[in-house]
């Protein structure tokens, strides 16, 4: 399934018009929108532009709440509790920590994800959860490493594995088959095609702040033109996003 990533309920919105059937917010990319670097945002901040993502559309939302905000495991519960409680279906959880600017050991990570998923699972509407091996991503590309954590946070109840970063083909045929739960990608520069991803099982791809950072970089482009070439070849794409919303916000 592929699962990309608004910032706003507006490219959310428009995002599910364009046929996709299920969506995941962004933490850099909603950061990005309050002049923020990702992981600056507070769990209220958080929330609330999630469930604002998710009352602006039908299909299911998952947001990205970094590392639930909390070190932990009950301040996890409570982040995810306030997850469903929001409207959302599906959340992910990291095992970084910013403000200690580490990975969490196996031990209290695992423990952070069991008490996610207690909390995911408890009410009649289950919450599908996301275990997040971060490894790749901070300094430790050891995929061994993402298998023993991915293994961890599938035994204490994680519904979805995830470890970003992870591009070569072989290394996600190992990580798919070293697990029982859905694997999700993030595509990158050098990952695999969707077609070579879904021949290997992945269950699913999404993009992370992509799609927030190339409607920024095209913004960038166009102030560019604009101030030095004073010329207007960006209303090229203008027209093509004009078209785009009054399709998709026409019954608002």
């Amino acid at each position: 399934m592929l699962i990309p990533n608004p910032w706003d309920a507006g490219s959310a919105k428009l995002l599910e018009s364009l046929g996709f059937e299920a969506l995941a917010t962004t933490s850099s990319g909603f950061a990005a929108t309050l002049g923020r670097l990702d992981g600056s945002v507070s769990r209220d901040e958080a929330i609330e532009s999630s469930a604002a993502i998710a009352a602006a559309t039908t299909v299911p939302v998952s947001a990205d709440l970094e590392n639930g905000y909390a070190d932990d495991p009950d301040g996890v519960a409570e982040t995810v509790a306030r997850a469903i409680d929001a409207g959302l279906a599906g959340c992910s959880i990291e095992d970084f920590s910013r403000g200690l600017g580490q990975l969490y050991d196996l031990g209290p990570s695992t423990e952070r994800v069991t008490a996610a998923a207690e909390a995911a699972h408890r009410g009649p509407g289950k919450l599908v959860l996301t275990a997040r091996a971060e490894n790749y991503l901070h300094g430790m590309p050891e995929l061994d490493e993402s298998i023993r954590r991915l293994q961890a946070y599938q035994e204490a109840g994680a519904d979805v594995l995830y470890a970003p970063g992870i591009t070569a083909l072989d290394d996600l045929r190992t990580l798919v088959t070293s697990v029982d739960r859905p694997i999700n990608v993030l595509a990158l520069p050098g990952a695999p095609t969707i077609a070579e991803l879904a021949e290997i099982g992945v269950g699913r791809v999404s993009v992370g702040g992509a799609f927030a950072y190339v409607a920024l970089g095209a913004m960038v482009e166009a102030a560019n033109e604009l101030r030095d070439e004073g010329t207007y070849g960006y209303w090229h794409y203008a027209g093509e996003g004009s078209k785009a919303v009054r399709a998709a916000f026409k019954s608002s």
